[in-house]
């Protein structure tokens, strides 16, 4: 990984549509071996997809929840039902396991209260749960998919 690899995982981070070509010129390479090297980082799994981002306000989905689960059961069969039934759930935008006082984060993102109950419901069908609390963004200040490049 050298500071063209760097340079073009940034430009792709910004825009996934940018031609190729378009891409070599900013990074100062021939276009056969800018594709070359994107040819490289997709095959590596570097870069793992290209996907378009959907603006969710514009998509009637104004409700950004974040979700804090608590478990008292610490075993695997718990943990790969709960995994297995949070993950097939559309508005589940990320889900982490935790260290700490929580278990498991969720974010989701719905279009109201009443769509945000319904998940809900259907979190608390997946697996029995100790606890659940739900916070609810006030305001997205800052949102991004691009990650910090410098540490490669």
């Amino acid at each position: 990984m050298d500071i063209k690899d760097r340079s073009i995982l940034y430009l792709l981070q910004q825009d996934a549509r940018m031609s190729t070509n378009e891409i070599a010129e900013r990074v100062h390479l021939s276009a056969t071996a800018c594709w070359k090297r994107i040819q490289h980082m997709q095959e590596s799994g570097l870069i793992r997809r290209q996907v378009c981002l959907v603006d969710p306000l514009k998509a009637g989905l104004g409700l950004t929840v974040f979700i804090s689960v608590k478990t008292n059961r610490h075993h695997m069969d718990w943990a790969d039902k709960f995994a297995l039934g949070v993950r097939d759930m559309p508005e589940v935008m990320e889900f982490y396991r935790m260290t700490g006082d929580i278990d498991y984060l969720l974010k989701v993102v719905v279009p109201d209260i009443v769509a945000f109950d319904g998940v809900y419901k259907k979190l608390t069908r997946v697996a029995e749960l100790y606890d659940v609390s739900s916070s609810f963004s006030m305001e997205e200040i800052k949102c991004t998919s691009a990650l910090p490049l410098d540490y490669l």
